[in-house]
C-alpha cells in the first residue's frame, strides 16, 4: 500500500503529507493533520473537543485504541444541573433541537490524546508537528463549499458571542471560496508547541477555566488535572478473510459487521434492499465531526476521529478556540453523568488487517449515520472490489426506523420497493453531509469524502 493521508480538508491532508515526506511516522502525520483540522475544519472539530484513535504498528503487529474523548466535568465542585441554551436549527428538511452554551462544555480530551499518540509512536519533535497548523492559523485557510453549507445551517451557534467575528466578519456569513481567518489560533498553537500540556496546566487551561467560571460552565481545575487519555485493546471481528479491528461503544460496528450480506455480484437494487435492514436504526442524531486516516511507508497506520459536538457558541477570548458542547448532545447522554467519567461516543476509527499487514484504514463522521457510511464504504472496497474513491462517492442511503433517507442516485427500484413495503422514503435533492464523511486509505487507493470537502493524497517524495 502506498503511504497516504485522507481527511476532511485539502489543507489537513497537506499537513499530514508534509510530515510523512519528512520521515514522520503514521502517528506523527495523524497528529499534525488533526492539529491542522483544528484550524481548517473548525465547523467540524476543534482543539477543545474529544477524539478516538486507533494505531497499528507494523513491526509488532500490535493494534491499540486510544480513548481521548471528553469527560464529564464537575470534579471537586458541588453538583448542579447545567443551564443550557436551547436552539432550533434547520437541518435539511427538519428543524433540529440543540442544547449549547458554556455549561454544555465537557473536559477536552483531544490535546492529551495527540500528545499520547506522539509519545507512543512519534518520531519527529513535537513542535515540528504543530508547525503546519500554526502556518494555517497565521495565513488563513480556504473555506470550501461543504463547510460553507454547514455553516449556513449552524450559523445561530457559530456566530454566537465571539464567533461572529470569525464566521461573519463583514456582517455576512463566510461563503465558499472565502478565507477563514482565526488569528488567535496562532497564539494558542504556539503555546501548545512549547508546552504539550498547555490546554490542561498552562495558559490555555487558565483561560478555559476563567471563561467557564464567568459564564456558568462546569469545568474545574480538578477536571483538567485529572484528565488522562486511555490506551486499550480493540474489538476484532472477521470480515472477508480479514480482521476488522475497531472500538465498541455506541457505533454498533462490531455487532453489525457479522450481519453484513455478501454484496459481490449483486445488482444495485439487491444491494440496497440487502443493506437497509442491517443498517436500520431507531435513533437519529446530527453531529459535526471529522476524521484523519494515515498509512506510512513502513506499513504503520493511524486513524483519528475528532469532534466538538456542535460547539457551545463560546470562544476563548483572544485565542479563537471554540468550546465543545458534548453535554448538550442528547444521543450521548445515556444514564447519569458522573464527574470524571468518559462520555459515550459513536466514533469508530477502524483498520482491516490481513496476512500482508494493513489493508485498509478508515474512519467517519456523521453521528448515527457513521456506521452506515463507514461500513458501506468498507464493504464496497473489500467485498465489491471498488476503488476507494468510487466507494466513498457512491450515493448513500440511511434508514432511521421506518424512514429511509436517500441521496440522488440511490437505486430508484429499491426505493420504490421500500415504499411498497410500508417505509417512507425521503429523497434528498443533493448529496449532503448528513450522510457522513468517510476518510479511507486502502490498497485500492485513498479518498476523502466530497460531502465534507474531503481530500486524499499519497506521498510524492521523501526529503
Amino acid at each position: 500500500m502506498k503511504a497516504a493521508v485522507a481527511a476532511g480538508h485539502p489543507a489537513t491532508v497537506d499537513a499530514g503529507i508534509e510530515i510523512l515526506e519528512e520521515g514522520g511516522s503514521a502517528a506523527d502525520a495523524a497528529v499534525a493533520a488533526t492539529l491542522a483540522s483544528c484550524v481548517a475544519e473548525t465547523v467540524m472539530t476543534g482543539l477543545l473537543g474529544g477524539a478516538h484513535a486507533i494505531h497499528y504498528e507494523a513491526t509488532s503487529g500490535r493494534v491499540r485504541n486510544l480513548d481521548c474523548f471528553v469527560a464529564v466535568p464537575g470534579l471537586g465542585a458541588e453538583r448542579r444541573e447545567p443551564e443550557l441554551v436551547q436552539l432550533d436549527v434547520p437541518f435539511g428538511a427538519e428543524l433540529i433541537h440543540y442544547a449549547v452554551g458554556p455549561a454544555s462544555c465537557a473536559v477536552p480530551g483531544l490535546p492529551a490524546g495527540l500528545e499520547a499518540l506522539w509519545r507512543g509512536h512519534g518520531q519527529l519533535p513535537w513542535p515540528r508537528l504543530v508547525e503546519p497548523a500554526v502556518r494555517l492559523a497565521r495565513d488563513g485557510v480556504d473555506f470550501p463549499a461543504a463547510h460553507a453549507a454547514c455553516l449556513a445551517m449552524l450559523a445561530p451557534v457559530m456566530t454566537m458571542n465571539e464567533g461572529a467575528r470569525i464566521y461573519s466578519p463583514r456582517g455576512e456569513l463566510l461563503a465558499a471560496g472565502d478565507k477563514l481567518e482565526q488569528p488567535g489560533l496562532t497564539d494558542a498553537l504556539e503555546a501548545l508547541a512549547l508546552d504539550t500540556s498547555a490546554v490542561y496546566g498552562g495558559s490555555i487551561g487558565e483561560s478555559l477555566l476563567a471563561l467557564s467560571a464567568e459564564r456558568g460552565g462546569l469545568l474545574t481545575r480538578t477536571d483538567l488535572d485529572a484528565y488522562e487519555p486511555r490506551w486499550s485493546e480493540p474489538v476484532e471481528v472477521g470480515y472477508r478473510a480479514a480482521r476488522l479491528v475497531t472500538r465498541g461503544g455506541l457505533s454498533g460496528l462490531p455487532e453489525t459487521v457479522p450481519r453484513l450480506p455478501r454484496l459481490r455480484g449483486l445488482g444495485d437494487t439487491e444491494r440496497v434492499l440487502a443493506l437497509v435492514d442491517v443498517f436500520a436504526n431507531d435513533r437519529d442524531s446530527r453531529g459535526d465531526t471529522t476524521n484523519v486516516a494515515v498509512v506510512d511507508d513502513e506499513g504503520n497506520a493511524c486513524v483519528v476521529t475528532s469532534s466538538l459536538g456542535l460547539g457551545s457558541g463560546d470562544f476563548l477570548p483572544g485565542l479563537d478556540l471554540h468550546l465543545n458542547s458534548m453535554l448538550g448532545e442528547a444521543d450521548l447522554l445515556r444514564g447519569p453523568l458522573e464527574p470524571g467519567t468518559r462520555m459515550l461516543s459513536m466514533m469508530a476509527p477502524t483498520l482491516v488487517l490481513d496476512r500482508d499487514g494493513i489493508g485498509l484504514a478508515a474512519g467517519a463522521a456523521g453521528g448515527t449515520r457513521l456506521r452506515t457510511a463507514l461500513l458501506g464504504v468498507i464493504a464496497g472496497i473489500l467485498d465489491e472490489g471498488l476503488p476507494a474513491s468510487v466507494a466513498v462517492e457512491r450515493p448513500r442511503f440511511h434508514p432511521a426506523a421506518e424512514l429511509v433517507n436517500a441521496e440522488p442516485g440511490v437505486d430508484e427500484a429499491a426505493l420504490a420497493a421500500l415504499e411498497a413495503g410500508g417505509r417512507t422514503v425521503r429523497r434528498w435533492p443533493a448529496p449532503h453531509h448528513y450522510f457522513g464523511g468517510v476518510s479511507v486509505v486502502s490498497r485500492s487507493g485513498a479518498a476523502g469524502d466530497p460531502r465534507r470537502s474531503g481530500a486524499a493524497s499519497t506521498i510524492r517524495r521523501r526529503r
